[in-house]
């Protein structure tokens, strides 16, 4: 019979951390004890908890899943220089008027030198998404991936931020004007999405866009 997934974890990262007790990882993953035993019976690692143990202890998400390769990350290159791992989940931000496409699941990681992310802002709150829509064209194009730090919430007048509004998440500059805030979009073919302050109150700024790519198909 195959070994529990759930429970050659639990070895494996109590027996590096010190941590005495499923209990006390349960503590430390913020979940019920329950949740263990739902995941033991699925016999599945559930993906929060890798994004969990990679933010709390900076273990490789690799070893945390199969105990293969280095314990954790620091990649030293001949400058020394260590990176960081920033999960790619699969959710879709739309930079047109689309329905936001929500799946907490990781999809990959990319991986950042750690004084760049340092100087943008918290690498512990980054997350990368994909782009769909053509509204802020040409600056991020349809497919793009960018790099959110959802710890950067306060408005700079002219960044791009992720910005949900009811069931949609729009990539959008963001302006303040006198009772009203402002969506713009870099393609002109767009109007700008003008929400008075009572409309401005039920919407949240998901975090700011620090940096995106392009990936040539």
């Amino acid at each position: 019979m195959a070994d529990n997934k759930i429970d050659t974890l639990m070895k494996r990262i109590l027996d590096v951390t010190g941590i005495n007790s499923q209990s006390e990882l349960a503590n430390e993953l913020e979940i019920n004890r329950s949740g263990i035993t739902h995941a033991r019976n699925n016999n599945k690692i559930p993906d929060k908890w890798i994004v969990k143990l990679y933010r709390r202890f900076g273990f490789n998400p690799q070893w945390i899943e199969s105990g293969i390769g280095n314990v954790f990350i620091q990649t030293q290159s001949d400058q020394d220089v260590e990176f960081k791992y920033i999960p790619k989940v699969a959710a879709r931000l739309s930079a047109g008027t689309g329905s936001f496409e929500c799946d907490e699941n990781i999809t990959d990681y990319l991986s950042f030198q750690t004084k760049w992310l340092a100087s943008k802002g918290s690498a512990r709150d980054m997350v990368a998404m994909e782009v769909f829509g053509q509204s802020m064209e040409p600056a991020i194009k349809e497919g793009d991936t960018v790099l959110i730090d959802q710890s950067q919430k306060n408005i700079l007048a002219g960044a791009i931020y992720a910005v949900g509004v009811e069931d949609t998440i729009l990539v959008k500059r963001v302006e303040k004007h006198p009772n009203k805030l402002v969506l713009c979009s870099d393609n002109k073919d767009y109007e700008p999405i003008y929400l008075k302050r009572e409309e401005a109150d039920r919407i949240r700024i998901v975090g700011k866009v620090i940096w995106s790519c392009r990936e040539y198909r």
